[in-house]
């Protein structure tokens, strides 16, 4: 009798830690899509700061060379 409320226990417990995996693995879900757009949106603004740095030194190297 023991071991049929063992195996039922156990049963029970393996089912919620299945839940909570599932839960996990749906959150890590919507984390890695809310990082690649953040990843996406820096990349946009280093590319503007090249561009913008890239403007700045040469009117700078313009005029220095006039």
């Amino acid at each position: 009798m023991k071991i049929d409320e063992h195996r039922i226990e156990v049963i029970t417990h393996l089912k919620y830690i299945k839940e909570k995996v599932d839960d996990n693995h749906r959150h890590l879900k919507e984390l890695n899509g809310r990082v690649r757009k953040n990843e996406a949106s820096i990349n946009w603004i280093k590319g503007v700061g090249t561009v913008v740095g890239f403007l700045f030194t040469s009117v700078i190297a313009y005029f220095i060379k006039e």
